[in-house]
């Protein structure tokens, strides 16, 4: 199945409470699918076109209030629209999966494949001090699996958590493994497991009130400060990554999504003409493997970032190694892809080795 359709899957077979969205291409057979399927019918999963991106997103502010599994997708455009709405979210700690199949931008740009919402995503994604779980697929298999691992890291740390994948990856067709379903919760299920939301007044419990708005800056400082000790809590315990032939590198490739597959075809090709290249692929793009790329630098010659953009994730890799070697940039942008043989060209260059 397509990536796309791998996310609707999930969702259903999940246990997804509602799923709220709005049409825009890469992305739309999220929504095709789960329409497609009618799960309203089998497990009472709401699926729902807004009329906007804006009103899907505090759609499921909404349904995370009442400690709902809630999600939504869309592209590049839309998720700008969405910036408001996740900073409420993330102000007023809610748990929800927001999917990002990126295209080209700036503004409307193309309907091709980018990474160019790295910046936008991982850095925030709205405004005020706060910031969102990401999270990057690199397959089919990783869009059906990161569904349930998103929903599990949300309602862990009560925050959103981004799918963050690319044209490529929503579009391209893979077998995927389907794991057992999820039947979805029940509401003494939610109340037991999500006792901060509002569940509507009970005999023992009076209605908790969701709400993003202080209007005393000490208290708004002091929640500030909570929210900045929960993301250490996430950096110390959520980071992820893969690693291919580092054991041995003199060199490396850092690179997240479609970027990561093209470069392990890269890195196949510089070693069968002898240059001892690695990978490192960032899983969780926030929190970012800051320690494990540093503590490869110390051992290389050079690192170059490899991304669908004009270099973004290159600076969290600037950070990460602190000077301990050389780290040069290579992409494409506007929804062009470059091959694997265009990123050894850049390589040997890079390294003065061409």
């Amino acid at each position: 199945m397509k990536g796309n359709e791998a996310i609707a899957i999930s969702a259903i077979r999940n246990g997804v409470d509602g799923y709220f969205g709005y049409p825009i291409t890469p992305q739309s057979e999220v929504m095709e699918t789960l329409m497609k399927e009618k799960p309203w019918e089998t497990t009472g999963m709401v699926v729902l076109q807004a009329e906007s991106e804006t009103s899907a997103v505090n759609m499921i502010y909404g349904g995370a209030c009442c400690g709902k599994k809630v999600m939504t997708s869309s592209s590049s455009p839309g998720v700008s629209l969405m910036c408001e709405g996740i900073s409420y979210m993330a102000g007023t700690e809610l748990p929800c999966v927001i999917v990002d199949v990126m295209r080209g931008g700036p503004g409307l740009g193309t309907i091709q494949p980018s990474q160019s919402d790295y910046d936008m995503i991982v850095k925030g994604g709205g405004h005020g001090d706060f910031h969102n779980i990401v999270i990057a697929p690199a397959s089919a298999q990783d869009m059906y699996d990161y569904v349930d691992w998103g929903f599990e890291l949300a309602f862990r740390y009560r925050n959103p958590v981004i799918i963050l994948a690319d044209g490529i990856i929503g579009q391209m067709m893979e077998k995927v493994e389907m794991h057992p379903s999820k039947p979805r919760r029940t509401a003494e299920e939610i109340r037991r497991d999500a006792p901060w939301a509002t569940t509507g007044k009970t005999p023992d419990r009076p209605r908790n009130i969701m709400t993003s708005l202080s209007l005393d800056s000490d208290i708004q400082e002091v929640f500030n400060r909570k929210l900045a000790r929960k993301y250490a809590e996430i950096e110390a315990n959520e980071v992820k990554y893969t690693e291919y032939l580092t054991d041995d590198a003199e060199y490396l490739f850092v690179a997240f999504g479609c970027s990561s597959r093209i470069c392990e075809a890269a890195v196949d090709e510089l070693r069968q003409n002898g240059v001892q290249v690695g990978l490192l692929r960032p899983v969780t793009l926030y929190p970012y493997p800051f320690t494990r790329i540093g503590e490869l630098a110390s051992g290389m010659k050079s690192i170059m970032s490899i991304e669908l953009n004009l270099g973004q994730m290159v600076n969290d890799v600037r950070l990460a190694v602190e000077g301990k070697c050389p780290v040069g940039f290579y992409g494409r942008q506007g929804g062009n892809i470059f091959t694997p043989e265009e990123v050894v060209d850049a390589f040997l260059k890079f390294n003065n080795l061409k």
